[in-house]
């Protein structure tokens, strides 16, 4: 947490001592996203970790202090929650209704505003302090049965780990090459998204890009884990020119900023239309405004979204709609094999078998490097199935990405098997096996 001279930074380093010394952790900060400096031993205790699962870890994970833990990291299930990367890229479809809303709109500027909130919506889902598990190689997820949307996702690449995705309906398509890369910090890890996303309104063809703001997951191994993520979020119009900037603000003292968001929607000029505010764990608004960012007179504060409904005391924070993203209600007929849902480890933690979620972990892993060590025997590449790499770079304020484009063949296999119904499938009865495909070329 940052805190400005003399006193406050007085606390602040006081705080980090007293929980150093009294766990005996040197360079271990433990922030409390409430704020204040009082029972910091008591802080640093809570979490989800035992004594004794903190102290292993520890051990284990100093030793990565400043580097990039993207890949390079074995880490145990008991952070997990039974969701792959895929299923959380499809998580956001949860309010498409939002796109349709943008879609139909006349009005240029609200159309901004309603597929801002839609991007803002990501956000509720990130809080959850669960870690996803990495696809592997290969491995896909599929979705059907929401509002006329097929989406496709595809692990393309394993180091470093790599996803595309793509949806679709009748309104807009999404498309997305989803890369990170971390700077772990020691009860801390900073994330920054590398990854290039693209919605098209289908209505009026404009192209929304997205750059969306860094990560930071606090209290890793000691104390509640959290997350903010400070800095902009900019929405561009690549059609018109249109633009939307959104602070998200930073977690200050005694959690003063936590989860706001405030910004406009400017238009080609860069001239302010309508100022948004709200929490992005909570509601958005939206209200014209003049060139000064003022609000117009005799307009109002609207309510453009808020957060859907979410069962009681749910263990990993899961909306309704999350739970049907793990659900084969939300699968086609014939799902493929190497669907995230059919991964024996995810699903052994959903039934709350920690242990033997952790060792089918470890066999799904193993069968990926002999996989690869077979692979490069043979002098073959990997070649994903759904997605094509293609030669653009893309240019990101975190480094350059290799774009992965939807090559449509998805399409093609659903109108062949179908889609409109689910298979009911037991996940004992299907094995999943992203490996099964034979995608992969003889090295020239």
């Amino acid at each position: 947490m940052a805190g400005g001279g003399g006193f406050f930074s007085s606390l602040v380093s006081n705080f980090k001592s007293q929980v150093n010394f009294l766990l005996g952790y040197e360079g271990l900060e433990v922030i409390n996203p409430e704020g204040g400096t009082d029972d910091a031993e008591v802080e640093a205790q809570k979490g989800r970790w035992k004594q004794e699962d903190r102290d292993s870890h520890w051990k284990m994970m100093q030793k990565y202090i400043g580097a990039d833990i993207t890949s390079m990291v074995t880490l145990p299930v008991l952070i997990f929650e039974p969701m792959t990367m895929l299923q959380k890229m499809a998580e956001l479809m949860e309010y498409s209704h939002l796109l349709k809303l943008a879609d139909e709109c006349e009005d240029p500027h609200m159309r901004m505003v309603y597929a801002a909130s839609w991007f803002i919506l990501n956000y509720y889902a990130l809080q959850r302090t669960w870690k996803p598990f990495n696809p592997i190689l290969g491995e896909t997820y599929e979705m059907v049965n929401h509002n006329g949307i097929t989406f496709i996702a595809e692990q393309v690449c394993h180091h470093p780990p790599m996803s595309a995705a793509h949806a679709e309906n009748e309104h807009f398509v999404y498309d997305i090459t989803s890369k990170v890369k971390t700077k772990f910090l020691g009860n801390s890890v900073d994330v920054y998204p590398l990854g290039r996303t693209r919605l098209k309104l289908k209505k009026d063809g404009v192209i929304l890009e997205l750059v969306p703001p860094p990560t930071k997951v606090n209290n890793l191994i000691f104390g509640r884990t959290w997350v903010d993520s400070p800095g902009d979020m900019v929405l561009t119009n690549l059609t018109t020119g249109d633009k939307v900037v959104l602070y998200f603000q930073p977690c200050g003292w005694f959690g003063a900023g936590r989860y706001e968001v405030d910004g406009y929607v400017y238009n080609a000029d860069e001239e302010p239309k309508i100022l948004m505010t709200g929490k992005w764990n909570t509601a958005m608004s939206y209200q014209p405004c003049d060139l000064d960012g003022e609000p117009l007179p005799g307009t109002d504060l609207k309510e453009v979204w808020r957060v859907a409904e979410a069962p009681a005391n749910d263990k990993f924070q899961y909306t309704y709609f999350a739970h049907k993203v793990n659900s084969f209600d939300t699968a086609p007929t014939n799902l493929l094999a190497s669907d995230s849902r059919l991964r024996s480890d995810r699903y052994a933690l959903e039934k709350g078998d920690l242990s033997k979620a952790g060792s089918e972990k470890s066999i799904l892993e193993e069968k990926q490097r002999a996989e690869k060590r077979t692979r490069e025997a043979k002098g073959q590449k990997f070649i994903p199935r759904w997605f094509d790499m293609t030669e653009e770079i893309s240019t990101t304020p975190w480094g350059d990405l290799e774009i992965y484009e939807y090559n449509g063949k998805y399409s093609k296999h659903r109108d062949a098997v179908g889609n409109a119904d689910t298979n009911g499938a037991d996940v004992t009865e299907i094995e999943f096996n992203p490996w099964q495909y034979g995608n992969v070329a003889e090295t020239e």
